[in-house]
């Protein structure tokens, strides 16, 4: 995605520097390929500002397991082998801001494609919500099928191992409830590169569209340890320090061995 919007790689910034927006309120979009951990730069922006983060895939499962009315309806078209239409996963996200008390908040996971990006961006609108931030974090494809091919997970908690960075005190055994762990069928080199490839056929007029409204940030790197400090100093820069937990800012770690799981793989 070379060219578009503005680009991090180490401490250097490129192209459309933005002005400073200082203390505007956060309504930040998240994007990144499967394995590029947008999950747990999800979880340390809750940590580390008053942000209310929003997985699109979580909420679904939620309205499902609760048997609320739109949850129903999804459900349905679930059941029948059909994805979830746009209009009912932009009627649950609008929904879920309409509960949050902070006005802060950071979507994950939708949309996907240009004509969601357009329909969510329409009803957002309407609601006096627009996004006023896209990240996307862009991490090399070997760092990303080595994390894939690496990786172990116990199915019934959801942990997730890795053999380079997080390994099970015991070889093949969770931590906790020392059961087996398994690899999920698509944790193979050859399918995951699959899976990448379309995403960036989906991703890249994505990128293009938010880039054109002057609302695109892309960080590069290897690590979560190495993006997320460049992430840190584009809000505080764009949305001021009052938007940041003032209460002891957390060190810095390696997330995943703390078994927070890259929800988005």
């Amino acid at each position: 995605m070379i060219g578009l919007g503005r680009q991090f790689h180490g401490s250097t910034c490129v192209k459309n520097a933005s002005p400073t927006m200082g203390n505007m309120v956060m309504r930040i979009l998240l994007l990144g390929s499967p394995g590029s951990g947008k999950g747990t730069q999800s979880s340390r922006l809750q940590k580390n500002f008053n942000v209310a983060a929003i997985s699109s895939g979580d909420l679904l499962r939620r309205n499902i397991a609760n048997g609320t009315e739109i949850g129903k309806f999804a459900a349905k078209e679930i059941e029948r082998g059909a994805y979830v239409s746009d209009n009912i996963m932009i009627e649950l996200i609008t929904n879920e801001l309409r509960t949050i008390k902070r006005k802060n908040w950071l979507l994950d996971g939708f949309p996907r494609t240009i004509n969601q990006a357009i329909a969510l961006d329409d009803n957002l609108s309407l609601t006096g919500q627009p996004l006023n931030l896209v990240i996307n974090l862009q991490v090399p494809e070997e760092v990303i099928l080595q994390r894939i091919m690496d990786r172990w997970v116990h199915v019934p908690s959801g942990r997730v191992y890795n053999l380079s960075y997080n390994p099970p005190k015991r070889p093949g055994l969770d931590d906790v409830t020392g059961e087996k762990l398994s690899k999920r069928t698509d944790d193979n080199a050859e399918i995951f590169k699959i899976r990448l490839q379309k995403h960036r056929e989906l991703t890249e007029p994505l990128l293009e569209y938010y880039s054109k409204r002057n609302m695109l940030v892309t960080f590069t790197g290897s690590t979560s340890d190495e993006i997320y400090p460049k992430i840190e100093g584009e809000l505080l820069r764009r949305f001021g320090v009052e938007n940041f937990n003032q209460g002891g800012r957390p060190e810095i770690v390696n997330e995943e061995a703390n078994n927070i799981p890259l929800n988005d793989v």
